[in-house]
């Protein structure tokens, strides 16, 4: 029972780091370019207008991806509820490794909306 309470914890903690970040990210942008935990890509660090896209893009990504993951992840923990440690650790490296599979896409998605509305020099193109 420990180690699966300790599992089900670690599953959620992804989620609840995405809609944690990605509420930060849409509502405030940090203030320092510097900051100690930012989207900081070479295409968002052009400008301040790439900058805020790019935030605020991911943002959304990460906010609506957590949402979305938390019933699984829990629905995944129930389903191995009481198996041994070896299922449920498989079950708990297949959903994590599908978590970290999302945050890479978002990383992906993010950087094809950058270039979509911005051009190599960070100017907003027209259309």
């Amino acid at each position: 029972m420990g180690f699966w309470l300790f599992m089900l914890l670690m599953v959620l903690v992804c989620p609840l780091t995405m809609i944690g970040y990605g509420k930060k990210f849409l509502n405030n942008m940090p203030q320092t370019i510097n900051s100690s935990f930012e989207y900081r890509t070479r295409m968002s660090s052009i400008n301040h207008e790439t900058r805020e896209f790019a935030h605020k893009y991911c943002g959304k990504i990460w906010y609506v991806t957590g949402l979305i993951l938390l019933a699984p992840s829990v629905i995944v923990m129930l389903l191995v509820f009481g198996k041994n440690n070896d299922v449920v650790g498989a079950a708990v490296g297949i959903t994590e490794g599908i978590q970290i599979c999302l945050i890479l896409a978002s990383i992906i998605l993010t950087e094809l909306a950058l270039r979509k509305n911005f051009d190599k020099n960070g100017n907003r193109k027209d259309g």
